[in-house]
């Protein structure tokens, strides 16, 4: 278990990263989970989950038992492991156990509401559509207005939102109806950071088997010096020249630290091109090149990093980011890789990723390639 967790007051926040141990069973990576949790007093306010549709059941009865009941929002997303385990991998973000307090929609936990010392926060998960048999996009809208009514349940507005996860089912068959319908709802939204969420945009199936599952995360500042920004890409266009509504990266600067929302990325030219076709290797290279560049163009790096998802077209890439990772000596990066598919047919690997960097004294970060409201 890698644990990265922030300095923002009145309580750290925890980013969990859960992969099975050799032999080890759905039960134990939950009795994990909860002697770390208990250990920081701390509560999730949202449990990302990659593994088989078919062990979600399971795993949700193991979570009522270890736990007392799920009063959180858990997103499930089908995504295998190079191994045989059902499960690949679980993210669980956490805050003190007296903070926070559940959204209830339909029933049903979807989201957590807790504030630091800077911003108050909103963290969705497990959203889909109300009626299943629509058409995809219907489905994507239908599900975006669910969004919509808990963040008002909430308090909070999807001008609030500053990251999004969508996990479409059959990505490639509609990716372009989402991203038009996507682009059609953000465009009458004001966000916070002058532009639309960082987002990623994955193909996998939910428990649910709807068209989509997706997340979100809003905030609200709580201080007038906070500040919500889009980050540019030093390496790769902005999304929105090759019709896609997201931003490369958002930043959020708080007087305590600093807090990066990197999209997912993959091996996209400077033009929008995909390259490297049929060329793992140099796929994950360029892809965390560009990674990269956006962490430095801010003051981070890779040791910054609070949590990351490795996305993989074929399942038998997998161990190629470990011996990335190997030759750069990041072994302990907060990564879950998981088989899921890219948007691009000709992709092979995508990564995102989050940061997070206490101010320090002096240390200011620099501004060139952020974009203020």
């Amino acid at each position: 278990m890698v644990i990265r967790s922030t300095e923002s007051p009145p309580s750290p926040e925890y980013f969990l990263t859960l992969k099975p141990l050799p032999g080890e069973g759905t039960s134990g990576m939950f009795d994990r989970l909860a002697a770390a949790l208990k250990d920081r007093d701390a509560t999730p306010a949202h449990v990302m989950i990659f593994g088989s549709v078919s062990a979600s059941p399971v795993a949700e009865e193991v979570m009522r038992r270890v736990f007392g009941g799920i009063h959180w929002p858990v997103t499930w997303v089908e995504g295998a492991a190079c191994g045989d385990q059902p499960i690949a991998g679980m993210q669980v973000f956490a805050f003190n156990a007296g903070w926070v307090n559940p959204v209830m929609l339909n029933g049903r936990v979807v989201g957590s509401v807790f504030q630091d010392g800077a911003m108050r926060h909103c963290l969705l998960g497990g959203l889909g559509p109300s009626a299943p048999s629509a058409s995809r996009p219907d489905q994507f809208r239908q599900t975006l207005e669910n969004l919509e009514t808990a963040l008002g349940l909430a308090g909070f507005s999807l001008s609030d939102v500053t990251r999004t996860w969508y996990y479409l089912d059959e990505l490639l068959s509609w990716y372009r109806l989402f991203n038009e319908a996507r682009t059609r709802a953000y465009a009458r939204v004001p966000f916070r950071a002058g532009s639309p969420p960082a987002s990623t945009g994955i193909s996998a199936r939910n428990p649910a088997g709807t068209a989509l599952v997706a997340g979100a995360w809003a905030m609200q500042p709580l201080q007038p010096s906070t500040r919500i920004a889009e980050v540019l890409s030093p390496l790769q266009c902005p999304a929105s020249e090759y019709g896609s509504a997201f931003s490369r990266a958002v930043e959020i600067s708080t007087p305590h630290g600093r807090r990066l929302f990197i999209s997912g990325t993959a091996s996209v030219a400077s033009n929008g091109r995909t390259l490297w076709v049929g060329n793992l290797s140099r796929q994950i290279h360029l892809s965390m090149k560009v990674v990269e560049a956006i962490l430095k163009s801010r003051g981070y790096d890779f040791s910054d990093i609070t949590r990351a998802t490795a996305y993989f077209k074929h399942r038998a890439d997998i161990p190629a980011f470990a011996a990335w990772q190997s030759e750069r000596d990041l072994g302990a990066l907060p990564v879950i890789e998981a088989q899921c598919g890219i948007c691009r047919d000709a992709l092979l690997f995508e990564l995102e990723a989050d940061a997070w960097r206490a101010n320090k004294g002096q240390n200011q970060p620099p501004t060139d390639t952020a974009r203020r409201r």
